[in-house]
């Protein structure tokens, strides 16, 4: 693992990327330990304190895990879904936020990467994949639903659908669109949000999923990203005529 570092690039970036790209090549085996602290350091020539900061990075990234004691140290982690789950959707959610993305272009990838998930769904989904959508359409039909509450729901739905397609890489990929685009779009459309045509297309597309129907899903997702475009229009149409918008 030794390498040359660049003296003109964060050094603690470096070493972590050196140990990262180990781990990912298989030279560095789960549950291994990696070299101490003090080895690590005289190897690269670099403080403990850079070292320390490399590894900070690595545990960041849930790659590995320290332990204390006599037999303790830094190990190779095995990632779980559920850890990468969470990486996905801050990284998606911070691209977009601190990116300039319009919303169609955003929209667009939201639902075509759900449709990826459609066809397995309507296969695969199982009645506790329909039950969890069936309540979440009867909860966005409750009388005084905040808009808060109503988005969360909106994204339990469609996180259902595409766990319903029983498998944890296509929904891993998928974190990023659910719980990571959707509630940015939500934020956006809220106010424009007619409740009842969302419920309406919602059930469309959990009886098309019930039926095993892939081409109806399709349809009830495409007509989802329609009605989600013309909202942002009508927002965005609604500010430009508000007095001293430019």
């Amino acid at each position: 693992m030794k390498t040359e570092l660049r003296q003109d690039r964060d050094l603690s970036a470096q070493i972590a990327d050196v140990l990262r790209n180990a781990i990912i090549e298989g030279r560095l085996l789960i549950d291994e330990r990696l070299p101490s602290e003090a080895e690590l350091a005289d190897s690269y020539g670099v403080s403990r304190p850079t070292v320390r900061e490399a590894l900070k990075r690595l545990a960041a990234q849930s790659l590995i895990r320290t332990q204390r004691g006599a037999s303790g140290g830094a190990f190779v982690n095995r990632i779980s879904y559920d850890d990468a789950y969470g990486q996905q959707v801050s990284t998606a959610t911070l691209l977009l936020s601190m990116n300039e993305v319009d919303f169609e272009t955003a929209c667009d990838a939201r639902f075509a990467l759900e449709r990826s998930a459609a066809a397995l769904s309507s296969e695969r989904r199982s009645a506790d994949h329909l039950a969890a959508m069936r309540a979440e359409i009867h909860r966005q039909a409750q009388p005084g639903l905040s808009d808060e509450s109503f988005c969360a729901s909106d994204v339990a739905f469609h996180r259902a659908l595409v766990d319903g397609a029983g498998n944890p890489v296509l929904s891993w990929h998928l974190a990023g669109a659910i719980e990571g685009m959707q509630p940015l779009m939500n934020m956006i459309t809220f106010s424009a949000r007619d409740r009842a045509r969302i419920i309406d297309l919602h059930a469309k597309l959990t009886d098309a999923l019930e039926a095993r129907n892939a081409s109806g899903i399709e349809t009830a997702l495409d007509a989802l990203c329609q009605e989600t475009k013309q909202m942002a229009e009508q927002v965005k149409e609604a500010r430009q005529q508000r007095p001293g918008t430019a």
